[in-house]
């Protein structure tokens, strides 16, 4: 009779396909939470169009579904650390799909923010049981390169709703459009359902029937398990039933409340940037083309500062990776305000800040994933998310009183070094204060944050 770790398994051998498949898997469904969290923003012209309402009363519609994320992150972590990430993440891009879908039979904004905001509830399981699956796939020396590669797809998927929108709206109406993006997620949960396979690592932590591991194990690695096999946990598995007890535990909660406030900050920034700076930079005097091209360069920093984040953060210290990518980040929000005349470097500086902040943020992920135990994973990446959303929110009604009061664009970026010191900050107290065992009680978790 052999016994087997599962995490030194992965760690020891080579990547497989199948692992692979489930990596892909994930990064569909990401593009796919990335094209219904923004899709509505692309049919906002259109339906005050055809509905004759203002931008006031189209707002509840765009806010309902982020409300609907910062809830659904929160309630949807314990969920998954109790009952597994697969069945809440099948069942999570199912009903965010079926309520898109249904979003096309609306008649009035009431019943459309109703639609929206259910379908928000369950985006905001999505990405955090996308986190926690692959790091409970992949080996330690490249998961924090796949989770930043997925969780790029985002940015893909927010940018592929665009595209179908405007092609299908010309051609069939906007009720199409919601068919079509809330189609794709129902049918594609299915395919879910089918080809992705439950964590190993959750499976043994609660105990499940050792044939449904023994037969993942042998996809990975034909012949590397058999009846004979017993499988055990790191010595170092929080074995408490409770994992909202784990997270706020004496043991991880600085490291916690340092996650969590870091993403806050991390939305705060990149959402106000993402949704006012191209009305700011308009404000500035240039063109409305010449905004709307900055506000795209701004995001397109962001794949790139994904995979590089990873990349970074699986040689490095990621505390000391994401701690000087937000300082460059927060230089160079201050040489765009002294370069706000200039467009061409403005180009350049707005790239480097979406590469920074947006990378940065997608890292985040990854060091939430790194951080918690297998019994609270999921509950502190989704609470990371939900507590984040909050910042995103709070990001839109900041904007709108800073262009209220007259604010002009280096007053703007100036005022954003704030959340990009908190940012810096909080990532280097978690580190600090993880590098004393005697305070977090938790040695073993220092040699794997190193």
């Amino acid at each position: 009779m052999s016994t087997m770790n599962i995490r030194e398994f992965l760690d020891k051998n080579k990547t497989s396909p199948y692992q692979f498949m489930i990596i892909g898997l994930m990064f569909l469904t990401v593009i796919m939470d990335g094209i219904d969290v923004a899709i509505m923003g692309f049919l906002t012209p259109e339906l005050k169009r055809q509905w004759g309402i203002s931008n006031l009363e189209m707002a509840p519609v765009l806010g309902s579904a982020l409300f609907g994320l910062a809830i659904g992150a929160m309630i949807a972590g314990p969920v998954a650390d109790k009952v597994g990430r697969k069945l809440v993440l099948v069942c999570c891009v199912f009903t965010f799909g079926f309520f898109t879908l249904i979003g096309a039979t609306s008649e009035t904004t009431t019943s459309l923010i109703i639609y929206r905001f259910i379908a928000g509830l369950a985006m905001g399981g999505v990405m955090p049981q996308a986190a926690t699956l692959i790091t409970e796939y992949s080996p330690a020396r490249s998961k924090s390169l796949f989770i930043t590669i997925v969780f790029a797809g985002f940015t893909v998927g927010a940018a592929s709703g665009g595209f179908i929108a405007s092609w299908m709206i010309t051609h069939y109406g906007w009720q199409s459009v919601l068919l079509v993006c809330g189609g794709m997620p129902v049918v594609f949960s299915l395919v879910l359902a089918f080809l992705l396979p439950e964590s190993m690592i959750f499976m043994v932590f609660k105990k499940k029937p050792k044939h449904k591991i023994i037969a993942i194990l042998n996809r990975i690695k034909p012949c590397a398990a058999n009846n004979d096999t017993t499988f055990e946990l790191s010595k170092n598995v929080v074995q408490d039933s409770n994992p909202i007890s784990v997270v706020l535990s004496k043991q991880y909660i600085v490291g916690s409340f340092c996650l969590w406030l870091t993403y806050f900050a991390g939305l705060f920034l990149v959402y106000l940037l993402g949704s006012w700076l191209p009305t700011i930079i308009e404000e500035a005097g240039f063109s409305l083309q010449q905004a709307a091209i900055i506000g795209a360069v701004f995001q397109l920093g962001g794949p790139l500062g994904s995979v590089c984040m990873g990349w970074f953060m699986d040689r490095y210290n990621p505390n000391i990776v994401l701690a000087v990518t937000f300082s460059i980040g927060a230089f160079f929000l201050i040489l765009m305000s002294y370069l706000s005349i200039y467009y061409a470097l403005l180009l350049v500086t707005v790239f480097l800040v979406g590469f920074c902040f947006n990378g940065g943020n997608t890292g985040m992920n990854a060091l939430s994933s790194i951080f918690f135990p297998v019994s609270a994973r999921a509950t502190g990446n989704s609470w990371m998310h939900g507590i984040g959303r909050v910042g995103a929110i709070l990001s839109a009604y900041a904007g709108a009183l800073m262009l209220d009061a007259g604010w002009g664009l280096n007053q703007v970026l100036l005022f954003l070094l704030i959340p990009a010191t908190m940012m810096v900050v909080l990532v280097m107290v978690k580190k600090i204060w993880y590098q004393q065992p005697k305070k977090t009680e938790i040695p073993a978790l220092i040699g794997a944050l190193e």
